[in-house]
């Protein structure tokens, strides 16, 4: 909804949290967030060295907006599905987070969200929408997770093993 982004960007960048720049994150420097890359493109420049760290909450809140709440349609979705979207298109993607919206709402997954999608939504129980998705979101996060967290923790646990 229309005056939803607010409320969703706050909840999202709770959970995002603040700087990081762990060296076995694939993401690489982050910060709430949003990674180097992601920023550079952003501002269509190569940063100096702390200014990752000086990002505030106000500095990327335009970049959430433009990236991934507008090119969801953020403000045309139902209140509780346009912050499960916002959120997965931030963490997976926004062509990602779409398709998995179309193959609830049995539409043509095109990662999109055009009036076609937006029709077929209004034509279906948001709340239902909403708990199909949460099912499809724990299956790919539990595996996605599973093999990002061994993948960060394997070499631990194997120095661990030959102590």
């Amino acid at each position: 909804m229309k005056e939803n982004f607010d409320k969703c960007l706050e909840m999202l960048l709770h959970h995002e949290g603040g700087y990081v720049n762990h060296p076995r994150d694939p993401g690489g420097e982050t910060n709430h967030g949003v990674t180097r890359l992601v920023w550079e493109r952003w501002v269509g420049r190569p940063l100096k060295d702390d200014e990752m760290k000086n990002l505030t909450q106000a500095d990327v809140a335009p970049l959430y907006r433009n990236e991934y709440w507008k090119r969801l349609k953020g403000d045309d979705l139902p209140s509780g599905l346009d912050f499960f979207l916002f959120d997965g298109g931030v963490n997976s993607g926004t062509s990602r987070s779409a398709k998995a919206l179309q193959g609830v709402i049995n539409v043509e997954q095109d990662g999109g969200i055009g009036p076609k999608t937006l029709k077929s939504l209004a034509e279906h129980d948001s709340k239902e929408v909403l708990d199909k998705m949460h099912l499809k979101r724990q299956y790919l996060f539990g595996t996605t997770i599973l093999a990002g967290v061994l993948a960060v923790a394997a070499p631990s646990f194997a120095q661990s093993d030959s102590g």
